[in-house]
């Protein structure tokens, strides 16, 4: 397998007021977008969708020190642990105050496959970003980087060249709210967390 990195080419880095929209728009509209945290990632290849309406929504139960983030402003990053031990980001959308965010599930590494490698400590690049832990694993985002811009370094989001098709279903690993469609996807990438049904 090549360690050389595969770049494809990015299109104009979205701004935070890209984020100022409903939840639903946006988490499709990212999957073919590239998002790099210095300059090290790849092509957003699965999302969820989040909304403070919903009971699997951390932000379901109101404002907490954890979930001040969500609130908005839009086009911040909200970090939070799962399971007490992997981080996961999102990306807040809307208005202030609605609470709604996406979560970023699996990307396909395009950029920094080397750093992104020796972060995560193996070399099936398939196996680099396919869950929401394992994207900030390669990325080395933590807790440090809750609230930060989604348009200032060392984060950039890149929006894509090109529509892929997209696949929706079910989220995943949740018990509320599970019936919600609202996960989304390259239809039949390799890189995704897990296929989707039709698949």
């Amino acid at each position: 397998m090549p360690a050389t990195d595969h770049r494809p080419a990015l299109g104009k880095q979205l701004k935070r007021s890209f984020f100022a929209r409903s939840v639903h728009e946006i988490a499709p509209e990212l999957i073919g977008a590239t998002l790099l945290v210095n300059g090290v990632g790849g092509t957003i290849v699965e999302v969820e969708a989040y909304h403070q309406t919903e009971p699997a929504a951390h932000s379901y139960r109101g404002i907490t020190p954890r979930t001040q983030v969500m609130f908005g402003p839009p086009g911040y990053l909200y970090v939070y642990r799962s399971y007490g031990i992997h981080w996961c980001m999102n990306f807040v959308c809307e208005a202030e105050g609605s609470a709604a965010a996406v979560l970023i599930r699996a990307v396909e590494p395009t950029r920094g496959l080397a750093a992104m490698r020796r972060r995560r400590g193996l070399h099936d690049e398939r196996s680099l970003c396919s869950g929401p832990g394992k994207v900030c694993a390669a990325l080395a985002v933590t807790i440090k980087h809750n609230g930060c811009a989604l348009d200032v370094s060392p984060i950039a989001i890149h929006a894509r060249t090109e529509v892929p098709e997209v696949a929706s279903g079910v989220r995943i690993g949740i018990t509320k709210a599970a019936e919600l469609p609202w996960r989304y996807g390259v239809k039949g990438s390799r890189f995704l967390s897990k296929p989707f049904p039709k698949d």
